[in-house]
């Protein structure tokens, strides 16, 4: 079974940035997208960036694209979500998820994420 760790969040003042990494264990890592997602009060959760298991396939968000920045190293089992420029409407609970069945493009479907970090707090002031 895998067990995501999301780590990184914090508070930062507007037009900051932050990178948050989200590391894998107990299954092979490098076979699974990856995607990251947030939730704000009251709000669903949405995904803001995925990963190809070879970062062949990259989805971003309208509402982030320009801005964050996703990636990750297969030898360290680990995926990042580099967020610059970030605004108070960014702030969320930010959680990294793995895809056991896309292959070689991500999905954009939120029931299709198998397995969920326990999320982080990303708090944006103005």
């Amino acid at each position: 079974q895998v067990q995501l760790v999301e780590t990184g969040g914090g508070l930062v003042s507007a037009g900051g940035s932050l990178r948050l990494p989200c590391a894998a264990s107990g299954r092979t890592f490098s076979r699974l997208s990856m995607g990251w997602f947030r939730q704000a009060p009251g709000k669903e959760r949405e995904l803001v960036a995925a990963i190809s298991w070879n970062g062949g396939s990259i989805y971003y968000a309208d509402s982030v694209k320009g801005r964050y920045t996703i990636s990750r190293d297969n030898a360290k089992s680990t995926v990042y979500l580099q967020m610059n420029s970030l605004k108070p409407e960014d702030t969320a609970v930010y959680y990294c998820a793995a895809d056991f069945d896309a292959v070689f493009i991500v999905s954009i479907v939120t029931d299709d994420y198998d397995i969920w970090g326990q999320g982080t707090q990303v708090t944006v002031s103005s």
